[in-house]
């Protein structure tokens, strides 16, 4: 089959698309025929070598994706040879075939296209489960989100506002606002023309947001304590601007504010925890009130400029990677 290897670290070059072979399943795993591979920052993480969960080189990134079930190992019976599925590879989903654990592999409504089968499971179950899980969202709650335009930022957007929240958004590239106050958030600031704590404490009345959501990291997670309210919660799930302060206990002291590093890996292993996200955003997208943004796939061989793209931070939305969709 063919695949994108990454044999070591680097850049965009590093993507090489051969072929390899096929994956056989284990017990307790399913083989996936690919049509879509939802591609995510992590993914450039991994090509570079700063993801921060352990692998090896060489690698085939992927972590999520969406196609036919080809094979069953044993000890699986909730899906069937033939089912249209949504599922989280640990890694592996930049090919033409994948094995997944049966636990992270969940059957798609008819009404769900195999594109937004690939589109949603990373981003919109960060998202449920940072507001929900991490956080427990109400009505009248500010949420400030960082990276408002990207995949993340713009579902945490709609669950937000569909809950009652008001949403105070950052980009920084103008025109990413445009789909994010589509989505119904309050205000958005432009990172490099306005200083966001202010334009919080403008907003709240000189209280604060009551929860952050920072992909960003370094400078911008560091002044996101001082745009959170007091007993707040600042929630950090990337670095993409770089690594942040070192003594966290600093920050968090002036507003007893609390403060969590998520990974939607830690939620993995907790079946029921798991389940309630998958279904609150399967029932989102089957009552259409939850729009997956996708802006382009992008075919196998191209898959390099598909990086270039996410890289560049000028997509308000997903990128996919087409295998056979």
């Amino acid at each position: 089959m063919r695949a994108v290897v990454v044999h070591s670290p680097g850049g965009i070059d590093a993507l090489v698309v051969e072929e390899v072979p096929d994956p056989k399943p284990d017990h307790g795993q399913v083989l996936i025929e690919v049509a879509f591979a939802g591609c995510n920052w992590a993914d450039t993480q991994v090509r570079s070598g700063a993801y921060p969960h352990a692998y090896t080189f060489p690698v085939i990134p992927g972590l999520e994706v969406s196609g036919t079930v080809l094979g069953l190992g044993a000890g699986v019976d909730h899906i069937a040879v033939g089912d249209r599925v949504t599922a989280l590879p640990n890694m592996g989903g930049y090919a033409e075939k994948c094995v997944v654990d049966a636990p992270l592999v969940t059957k798609l409504p008819d009404a769900v296209g195999l594109d937004v089968g690939a589109a949603f499971p990373v981003q919109a179950l960060t998202a449920f489960h940072l507001l929900y899980t991490v956080y427990n969202l109400k009505k009248g709650d500010v949420v400030l989100v960082h990276a408002a335009g990207g995949g993340v930022g713009l579902l945490v957007i709609q669950m937000a506002v569909k809950a009652g929240a008001r949403v105070i958004g950052t980009v920084g590239t103008a025109g990413k606002e445009k789909r994010a106050l589509q989505y119904g958030a309050e205000r958005i600031v432009n990172l490099n023309q306005e200083d966001f704590v202010a334009v919080v404490k403008q907003i709240t009345n000189g209280r604060g947001a009551d929860v952050v959501i920072d992909s960003l990291g370094a400078e911008t997670l560091d002044r996101s304590f001082d745009a959170v309210k007091m007993l707040g919660h600042v929630i950090n799930i990337g670095e993409a601007q770089g690594k942040p302060f070192n003594n966290i206990r600093d920050r968090v002291l002036p507003t007893s504010s609390a403060f969590t590093r998520f990974s939607i890996s830690h939620v993995m292993p907790d079946p029921l925890l798991w389940q309630r996200g998958m279904d609150f955003v399967l029932n989102a997208l089957a009552e259409n009130w939850l729009e997956i943004p996708i802006v382009q796939n992008i075919a196998l061989e191209n898959v390099r400029d598909l990086h270039r793209q996410i890289e560049g931070r000028q997509v308000a939305g997903k990128l996919l990677l087409r295998i056979s969709g």
